[in-house]
């Protein structure tokens, strides 16, 4: 097992950090990772190993290093070193400034981080006001360069500031031309230049405003600050020793209070007219609740209005030092739940489609399905249906392109595709270490809902003020939770597509290259069949739209088949050679027809006494509250017709006593009342035994030994497989013969455990091939000549039974042997790394334990176990799938997926390199002894090298390197 890469955006990132001399840009999250990335496929994980939040990222200038801050005061550097041929993220040192015994922990909490140009000391801004200097990589405090809030007090005149004027250190920018100076921002407003070689103030700017950041102007004449108030302010810096005034102090969006603005940039541009970028600023009345960040060049302004909250930004502008002018290209955002990047080159400040951090959870994730080797038609044709949605972004490059990915090209093209709570499908590019968006489908233009799909939230009126403008693809409201994905499945060699959501709906889908505009027809399955004594107390189905519907260029839907009642769908199968769709719920399965558009055969299988499966997800927490209501209002009209019926006669101890003996037995009838008993006692594993949980399309041996027929079957919760023989006329009498279906068996498993997956053994003990897979001439006809076998994957155990007869050949039982039961199975196929002549067929299965087990086929012998998931991991063991070839994905958080390998050939995972000139300073390499032995305690992160494998392996591999044989030896000999 190899853990390869992590797919998506990082969970509650907290920091950013950006370096132009390597174009990389790094984000730490509160758990402690912090991950580098470069060009697409150029990515780096690292994790502190106190797991807590990282606070700030400061890339050393012009080295390969970076320095991170975390909420404990501790100080990290990381660097990144080249080994085996690729570059790898590796933490060197790590340091917690400590002040005099008994000083307060203000004394040296880090505020503000500057590491100078000069690559050997990092400034540390602190709460009590005070600038420490450390020297690098050692981290040792240089004490006799400290900058005192007393020293820089004595420089600045008495009537200008008092004791608590330089207390908290707020900024720290060196001066972009004179490395000897470095501008020194607190918090209560004043700022002051020093003089690093003279160690004294050489100006001081009192701010009348509660001081927030600092920005130099590129020629160093002038610097912004910006405040609390929502102001930022010019200062000019004189040659001379005169008390500077500002040049300019403006409220962009006053005269009313406005929010705080956090960060500013002053870019220069040839034209002369600069551009003025800064977070924040809104009117706190009308818009505190915003999070913005405005862009103002010349006449034209744009406050970019965030969906989620901003956690910093940086600005990618000329880094040449020779440059005149910053002429920025593009603006970088980190906001808390996706990264969003604007082309300030291009009229109208367009966003740029990011190639990797993808939003996973724009919109909630409800489901993923994996196709792996897709045909190079179809993967075209899904592509042109998206680019035409992303015209409106812009065509720059990705500006966030150091480093070199040296990972050999994806042998195939796969597809992951996720169902979301808003009745969306995403199609991304699972093919190699970028999860890139191809194509979003949306379902939600069939059905009537609140929302109108023709609302554009980006119109801005032309007067309107402030002028914001909507940006970033996260939405995490559904306009109605019924619209939610449950199942996908697609098949790669026809292009049709069948989607099904939490209301029942089954959407059958053919791609189309162009927009269309027609008619959706509608079928329903009533899986009651009209049975009495049922009544569905859950939600309605979703309404549908009368008349044509015009859909994008793309999978546009052609037939809708509603269940009745409308319960989630549950299981989904495609049969795309038979142009037959299989679906399932908690109350039964039925097949469609989607050639002839009719309906072939419904089967209920909920069971007399499962009054569960009727009430919905939504409805059964209401049905117990107005249960108990009833009751309790039972009880109060019961007590007020006992005491009229007692008259005022009787004494007060009597209709006391009375009315407690009624309580106590209205209580009991309650807890006897079978409905709510039901509720409050059974647990999930006993409930909705009819609930159909895996459908599956065979061409095998049902009747008898001699002929073979299509067939459908299906397995529940209650452990019952159903086996119905389908009659599918030839091509040619397609459209006018009907297809007909009959139940050929019914298996009853002892255990009754939830039947999880089935399969078909042909001849060859092989599993049967996908629709259409033999017609591509993509696998081998199935040997019809041998006997067939039947697997049943149930939750607690494997089972074989021979067909047609269905007797029982062989069983592996899980749960008695392990303590765990099967919560995911799928068959994959894994090629030797060696020789492309053999593979073999194996099922992986995922345990509730988080295991996942290599099981052979046929004789269920288990060949190898492997930790993946963590136990208490309940959503990432239920998000998990498989692929074809012996990989997975499983969310992480709500917006990651971990992928993972078992195959020795099919391996996903990043590699690559980052070329920095060679370091000559002595500062950098006088502690080298040091360094080594922090290296040998340190802990790596890569995801390409020999770590991510087992220490065998490693060991074997490092044992076998002449290079690595030849210093072990001669740190032996040194030793001695």
């Amino acid at each position: 097992l190899s853990q390869t890469v992590e797919h998506g955006f990082p969970h509650q990132p907290s920091a950013l950090g950006y370096s132009p001399f390597l174009r990389l840009m790094a984000i730490g999250t509160r758990s402690g990772a912090i991950k580098l990335y470069g060009a697409p496929g150029v990515e780096f994980m690292g994790l502190h190993e106190e797991n807590n939040t990282v606070m700030q990222i400061h890339f050393i200038p012009d080295q390969c290093q970076l320095v991170t801050l975390l909420d404990d005061n501790s100080l990290h550097l990381w660097s990144l070193k080249q080994h085996g041929g690729a570059s790898e993220l590796r933490e060197e040192h790590r340091f917690t400034l400590k002040g005099p015994p008994g000083s307060p922990p203000s004394a040296t909490q880090i505020t503000a981080v500057l590491p100078h140009s000069s690559r050997e000391v990092l400034y540390l801004g602190t709460e009590s006001g005070n600038i420490f200097v450390v020297e690098l990589p050692s981290f040792q405090v240089l004490e006799d360069r400290t900058i005192t809030s007393e020293a820089v007090l004595q420089r600045v005149p008495e009537d200008n500031c008092s004791r608590r004027s330089c207390e908290l250190v707020e900024a720290l920018r060196e001066h972009p031309k004179n490395p000897d100076q470095i501008l020194i921002g607190y918090s209560r407003g004043l700022i002051v230049l020093w003089d690093l070689q003279n160690n004294k103030a050489t100006h001081h700017f009192l701010g009348s405003q509660q001081l927030e950041n600092l920005y130099w102007q590129r020629d160093g004449s002038k610097f912004i600050s910006c405040h609390y108030d929502g102001s930022y302010t010019q200062w000019p810096v004189s040659s001379d020793n005169r008390q500077p005034e500002p040049l300019e102090n403006t409220v962009p969006y006053g005269p009313f209070p406005c929010k705080a603005i956090s960060k500013i940039y002053w870019q220069t541009t040839k034209n002369g007219l600069p551009y003025i970028i800064f977070q924040g600023g809104m009117p706190r009345a009308s818009y505190g609740d915003r999070h913005s960040i405005s862009v103002i060049h010349g006449s034209q302004q744009t406050a970019f209005d965030f969906t989620s909250r901003v956690i910093d930004f940086f600005i990618i502008f000329s880094s040449e030092p020779t440059a005149e002018f910053d002429d920025p290209s593009a603006m970088v955002v980190l906001a808390e739940e996706e990264l969003v990047v604007i082309d300030l080159k291009t009229a109208g400040w367009p966003a740029v489609h990011p190639p990797y951090l993808a939003s996973l959870h724009c919109s909630a994730i409800t489901c993923s399905h994996h196709v792996s080797n897709i045909p190079l038609k179809l993967w075209e044709r899904i592509i042109s249906a998206g680019s035409k949605q992303n015209i409106h972004y812009s065509s720059m490059p990705w500006p966030i392109d150091g480093g070199t990915n040296i990972a050999p090209d994806p042998p195939q093209r796969d597809l992951l595709l996720t169902g979301h709570e808003d009745g969306t499908v995403r199609f991304w590019d699972a093919s190699g270490v970028c999860l890139h968006l191809l194509y979003k489908l949306s379902t939600v233009r069939v059905f009537l809902t609140d929302a109108d799909p023709n609302d554009n939230m980006n119109t801005l009126g032309e007067d309107e003020w402030p002028p914001l403008r909507k940006v970033g693809t996260f939405d995490p409201y559904s306009d109605d939770p019924r619209l939610g994905i449950q199942k996908i499945y697609l098949c790669k060699y026809s292009g049709y597509l069948a989607v099904a959501g939490t209301a029942g709906q089954v959407l059958v889908m053919e791609l189309n290259d162009e927009d269309a505009e027609h008619v959706v027809d509608h079928a329903e399955a009533d899986l009651l069949q009209d049975q009495e004594g049922y009544r569905w107390k859950g939600h309605e189905k979703l309404k549908t739209r009368d008349g044509p519907v015009r859909f994008e260029a793309g999978f546009q839907p052609f037939v809708l088949v509603q269940c009745q009642p409308p319960a989630v769908v549950t299981s989904l199968a495609l049969h795309s050679e038979w142009k037959l769709v299989a679906f399932g719920t908690s109350h039964g399965f039925g097949l469609f027809d989607h050639q002839q558009k009719r309906l072939v055969f419904v089967k209920c299988t909920l069971h007399p006494s499962d009054q569960l499966a009727l009430e919905g997800p939504l409805s059964r927490v209401k049905s117990l509250k107005k249960s108990l209501r009833q009751s309790f209002r039972r009880i109060r009209r019961s007590r007020v017709s006992s005491r009229k019926r007692r008259g005022g006669g009787g004494n007060a101890s009597e209709v006391q006593e009375a009315n407690a003996k009624f309580d106590q037995d209205t209580l009991q009838e309650m807890e006897l009342a079978p409905v709510q008993r039901k509720i409050e006692a059974r647990s999930a594993e006993d409930s909705f035994t009819g609930f159909v949980r895996t459908l599956y399309f065979a061409d095998t041996f049902l009747r008898d030994s001699s002929r073979h027929c299509p067939s459908l079957w299906a397995g529940t919760n209650g452990g019952t497989v159903y086996a119905f023989c389908l009659r599918v006329p030839p091509a040619e009498r397609r459209m006018d013969e009907p297809v007909r279906a009959e139940q050929a068996k019914e298996i009853q498993l002892m255990h009754r455990a939830p039947v999880v997956g089935i399969l078909v053994l042909d001849g060859r003990s092989t599993p049967l091939p996908e629709p259409l897979e033999v017609a591509h001439d993509l696998s081998k006809s199935p040997d019809m000549q041998g006997s067939h076998q039947l697997l049943v994957v149930s939750e607690e155990q494997f089972k074989v039974f021979t067909l047609p007869k269905v007797s029982s050949k062989l069983k592996l039982k899980l749960t008695a042997l392990e303590g765990c039961r099967v919560r995911k199975v799928t068959v994959a196929n894994f090629g030797s790394c060696k020789t492309d002549d053999y593979s073999e067929n194996d099922l992986a299965v995922l345990t509730n334990l988080g295991d996942i087990q290599i099981i052979s086929l046929p004789f269920l012998k288990l060949q190898t176990r492997y930790p993946c998931i963590r136990k208490e991991d309940v959503s990432g063991i239920a998000s998990c799938v498989f692929t074809k070839y012996g990989q997975g994905f499983y969310l992480i958080s709500p917006s990651e997926f971990e992928r993972f390998s078992l195959s020795a050939k099919w391996l996903v995972e990043p590699r690559c390199i980052v070329d920095v000139p060679e370091v000559t300073s002595n500062n950098h390499v006088h502690n080298k002894s040091g360094m080594e032995n922090a290296a040998r305690k340190s802990r790596f992160f890569s995801y390409s090298f020999l770590e991510r494998k087992s220490g065998r392996l490693m060991e074997h591999a490092l044992l076998n390197d002449e290079k690595v044989l030849k210093e072990i030896q001669s740190t032996l000999e040194g030793d001695r």
